[in-house]
């Protein structure tokens, strides 16, 4: 039997959809006016999603509000944080968390269907490596993340907005590395998975062109999707359809260009 739709989902009007839990806009007035890279799924939340996030979003939840910088040092125990910008339902995420305790994961995604199962996953496989954060990668990049402060940056499977005119909604763009590769620490990876093919190459392209990362790979092409990362439901599917799935491992550069 599956499960049904959370109560909370049929609140009275004003009560909050998670009491304790992450909120809907979290940044409010830092949400100026820009292209965004997401756009929020309306799925609906089931009753243990909602259990997960009202009872556990205090404990490893993170509304990005932009107001402030995050210790993640104090977050993590000390342990070296890797930055997951989208997961989906959190199933690769929890199974890299597990595979790997001595590294901390800071997943971000707007989906609070996802946000609740991932931190069902952590708590059912004691993995205390793991924030879920809720709200705009871009603030959190831009606001709240100190300089050098992440070991890793990991962009599995973004929406290719497939549509000429959407293009300019895609993630992998110059403006968003510049933002990113200061809060990288040198020699970090940037490491992206895409199974849309013209995303593949316009990703290559772009971190081919930019100063403050070097391809993994001598021929400047893509990478063996290394042994930490999943196969993803979502990849399983894609292969399915005959989708060729590319990653690409950059490292941040030692010293990075002046602006």
């Amino acid at each position: 039997m599956s499960e049904q739709p959370a109560a909370s989902a049929r609140r009275p009007k004003g009560e909050p959809r998670f009491p304790g839990g992450p909120v809907a806009d979290p940044a409010g007035s830092h949400h100026e006016r820009r292209i965004r890279s997401f756009q929020p799924r309306r799925s609906r939340v089931t009753t243990g999603q909602g259990e997960y996030l009202e009872r556990l979003w205090p404990v490893w939840g993170l509304d990005i509000d932009g107001q402030g910088k995050l210790d993640l040092n104090e977050m993590f125990d000390g342990l070296p944080v890797v930055l997951e910008i989208g997961f989906g339902m959190g199933e690769a995420t929890a199974e890299m968390a597990a595979a790997d305790p001595g590294t901390g994961i800071l997943a971000v995604d707007v989906h609070t269907p996802g946000q609740g199962n991932l931190l069902g996953l952590a708590e059912r496989g004691g993995l205390t490596n793991v924030r879920v954060g809720n709200g705009d990668a871009i603030i959190l990049l831009r606001e709240m993340l100190e300089p050098e402060s992440l070991d890793g940056l990991r962009v599995y499977f973004p929406d290719p907005w497939p549509k000429k005119r959407h293009h300019k909604r895609r993630i992998i763009q110059p403006d968003f590395l510049t933002l990113a590769a200061p809060r990288l620490k040198p020699g970090a990876v940037l490491h992206c998975a895409t199974d849309w093919e013209p995303y593949a190459e316009q990703m290559l392209e772009v971190l081919n062109a930019h100063p403050a990362f070097e391809n993994t790979q001598p021929d400047g092409g893509y990478a063996p999707r290394p042994a930490f990362r999943p196969l993803t439901r979502f990849e399983g599917q894609g292969l399915d359809k005959g989708h060729v799935v590319h990653d690409l491992l950059f490292t941040r550069v030692a010293e990075l260009p002046s602006v």
